[in-house]
């Protein structure tokens, strides 16, 4: 593997943050997680708050991994990691995509997700498990505070 895509699993009151593809078209309409792909000297950190700013003109925290690294095609991998917003972040908004959506543990599976993305929504519905009884920036086996 010679990449590394990162998304941000946000989480704000029990829902996750979903956003909708507007290109390119045989992706238009699909769902995923913002973020993208780490560049050369930047830290997957780093790019994932580069990219929500990008994306969603929000500002993140980010906690710890959720999940097991997907593979994206032959040569590149999606790492994801659990987020929250900043306080004084502005409210997330559709900047590069057709929509962003706060979804509900129970309607997650309802969306047409990209593959990898799918493919975590066992691990992303354990982390707003978690975050319904443990605040979101403690790892999962974190004990409680």
């Amino acid at each position: 593997m010679t990449g590394i895509v990162v998304g941000a699993a946000i989480v704000r009151a029990g829902r996750l943050l979903a956003q909708r593809r507007a290109e390119p078209p045989e992706l238009a309409g699909r769902w995923e997680l913002p973020g993208g792909q780490v560049e050369p000297g930047e830290s997957e950190v780093a790019a994932l708050r580069r990219e929500c700013w990008e994306e969603l003109g929000a500002r993140i925290t980010v906690t710890h991994r959720v999940g097991a690294d997907q593979p994206l095609g032959t040569t590149k991998l999606l790492r994801i990691y659990a987020a929250t917003l900043l306080a004084r972040s502005p409210e997330p908004r559709a900047v590069e995509h057709a929509a962003v959506r706060w979804l509900h543990p129970a309607t997650l599976a309802d969306l047409d997700w990209l593959d990898a993305d799918r493919a975590l929504l066992p691990d992303l519905a354990a982390l707003l498990a978690r975050a319904h009884h443990h605040p979101i920036d403690s790892p999962p086996n974190s004990p409680a505070p």
